[in-house]
C-alpha cells in the first residue's frame, strides 16, 4: 500500500509537569504505534545545513525537537507537506515510503529520532528519482 504525507501525523506526547521541571515519556506500542528498536539524535548542525534527504521502505520514525526547532519537508511523490517541530512534548510520526528533509535548524537544536527498526542500509532510498520510481510501483 502506498503511503501519503497525510499518513504522517503530529503526536502529542504525555508531559508531566511539576515545580522541579517537566518529563515526557514515550512508550513503544503505547504512546507511539510501534516498538522502538533504535534511538539517535542530531545536534551541532551548522546554520543552513539540511539533514535527511532520503526515504525508508519499512521503517517508522517518531521525530522530536528535543531542543530548539526545525522544519521537516515530507514528500510522497505527489503531495508535499511542511511541518515545524519546536516543542519537546510533540513528535512527528513518519511512515514508510515518505521522502523527508530536515531544514532550518535553530541554533542549539537537537533532533531526537525513535525508529521502529535497527539500522539497515537496504531499507534506505537515497536518490529522489529512485524514490519516485519505487513509490509508483508500490
Amino acid at each position: 500500500m502506498r503511503s501519503s504525507v497525510f499518513d504522517c501525523a503530529i503526536l502529542p506526547l504525555n508531559k508531566i509537569h511539576n515545580r522541579a521541571g517537566n518529563i515526557t515519556i514515550v512508550e513503544g506500542g503505547g504512546s507511539i504505534p510501534f516498538n522502538v528498536r533504535r534511538i539517535y539524535y542530531l545536534y551541532d548542525i551548522p546554520g543552513g545545513e539540511s539533514r535527511g534527504g532520503h526515504a525508508h521502505k519499512e521503517l517508522y520514525q517518531l521525530i522530536v525537537a528535543a531542543s530548539g526547532s526545525f522544519d521537516i519537508l515530507l514528500d510522497d511523490g505527489v503531495n508535499k507537506k511542511s511541518v515545524t517541530l519546536n516543542r519537546p512534548n510533540y513528535g512527528l510520526m513518519v511512515v514508510p515510503g515518505i521522502w523527508r528533509e530536515l531544514l532550518d535548524f535553530s541554533s542549539g537544536a537537537i533532533c531526537l529520532v525513535l525508529a521502529s527498526e535497527k539500522y539497515d542500509e537496504n531499507d534506505y532510498i537515497r536518490e529522489y528519482q529512485t524514490f519516485k520510481n519505487y513509490n509508483s510501483n508500490v
